[in-house]
């Protein structure tokens, strides 16, 4: 009878669903994150423990956010009763912001129901000259540089029609003459659904095209549909990205304040009393690019690719294009170097030139003419001794 009662009890008993509104509710949630931080299927930003570092100088350390991450991206799938591994490989962590995969608002425009499946129409026009202007510090003064860059102009809109809703079958000579469908909808008066336009000549004016490394150079056509369609969810489907923005908008997006100082949108305010905080990234000054280039050059050597070099370097401070271009450069003459120019080393007189160095730079220095050693053997105990003497200065 007792056995009876319970198993009753149990079968009514209202559900717990992970979330913030009871200690039960808090506790599902939190064994539920601490399980998915134990996963390496999950990107870095919900793992317990992270690699930090490339090749021989990695180091697996604790991630104390991990957990705290999961029960957040965890709420939200809750919320959007999304599958959680799908919205944490799509919520990325970028400078302390979740945003938004572009690709994830794309599919949640299309599965929400709401909505046709998204579309984009994509105009490309004449080349145009525009203008963009970047800000530098010349004697202690932020000086405003006006630029001018020739581009081909491009218009896109990302569309789609309410549920209920037929867009007929245009014939030939309609498409011919207008186009697109987008553009015969809009002729013959039928209900569409649009996001605001993009053009390549709004990118350069936002100084989404001018960033280093920025992707609008590349594949332009991808990025203006991928922006459209996150102006498309913002407007018409808001609760889908629960007020995040995409990725691409967080790398992309900086504003400029009445005095003139850029700064990136996401950028916190202070009280004027603290004065102005700047958070526009660094670029690599030439004196440091000098003293850091030799020391990458030795890692590529060592194995690291040139876009992992880049990478590094990027979250430190922006490379210039022009150095971009010397370390790619410098890179390709790694490849294959030529044996004439190799000059002969001797292992024993490096050896004593490394061990009597003092400083990082200088120890770096002569790791270059490593590579020079002819004798595999020697080469190797040359680079033991080497990476020894760095980790005693580093701990020095």
């Amino acid at each position: 009878m007792s056995n009876s009662l319970s198993t009753q009890q149990a079968a009514t008993a209202p559900a717990v669903l992970m979330g913030f509104n009871s200690l039960e509710s808090f506790e599902f949630l939190q064994r539920s994150a601490k399980a998915f931080s134990n996963s390496t299927m999950v990107p870095p930003a919900y793992q317990a423990m992270i690699t930090k570092g490339y090749g021989q100088r990695a180091t697996v350390e604790p991630n104390p956010a991990a957990v705290s991450n999961c029960m957040i991206a965890l709420d939200m799938a809750q919320r959007l009763q999304a599958n959680p591994l799908m919205v944490m490989q799509n919520l990325h962590i970028i400078e302390g912001r979740p945003s938004w995969s572009s690709q994830f608002i794309i599919a949640a425009i299309n599965s929400c129901g709401r909505f046709s499946p998204l579309r984009f129409d994509l105009q490309w026009l004449d080349d145009m000259d525009a203008n963009y202007s970047t800000f530098e510090w010349v004697d202690g003064r932020k000086v405003e540089q006006k630029h001018t860059v020739r581009i081909r102009n491009a218009r896109c809109v990302a569309w789609a029609v309410e549920r209920g809703t037929t867009i007929p079958q245009f014939s030939l000579e309609d498409l011919k003459a207008h186009g697109s469908i987008y553009r015969c909808c809009k002729h013959y008066g039928i209900p569409i659904i649009e996001s605001p336009p993009v053009t390549m000549e709004m990118a350069v004016n936002e100084g989404w095209y001018s960033k280093n490394g920025s992707k609008w150079r590349s594949m332009p056509d991808l990025m203006m549909q991928y922006r459209t369609a996150a102006f498309f969810g913002r407007i018409y489907a808001p609760e889908l990205l629960m007020g995040l923005p995409t990725d691409d908008e967080v790398r992309d997006v900086f504003v400029q304040d009445a005095d003139g100082n850029v700064r990136h949108e996401g950028a916190r305010s202070v009280p004027p009393s603290m004065g102005t905080v700047e958070t526009v990234r660094p670029v690599w000054a030439d004196e440091d690019w000098a003293k850091q280039l030799p020391k990458v050059l030795t890692g590529i050597a060592g194995g690291k690719t040139v876009d992992e070099a880049i990478a590094w370097l990027m979250a430190k401070a922006d490379l210039t294009a022009e150095q971009e271009s010397q370390l790619r450069a410098e890179a390709e003459k790694l490849k294959e170097p030529d044996p004439q120019d190799i000059p002969a080393v001797d292992p024993e007189k490096l050896i004593a030139e490394i061990n009597s160095a003092t400083t990082l730079d200088a120890v770096y220095e002569r790791g270059g003419l490593i590579d020079a050693i002819a004798d595999p053997a020697e080469r190797q105990r040359v680079t033991e001794i080497f990476e020894a003497r760095i980790a005693a200065l580093e701990q020095a």
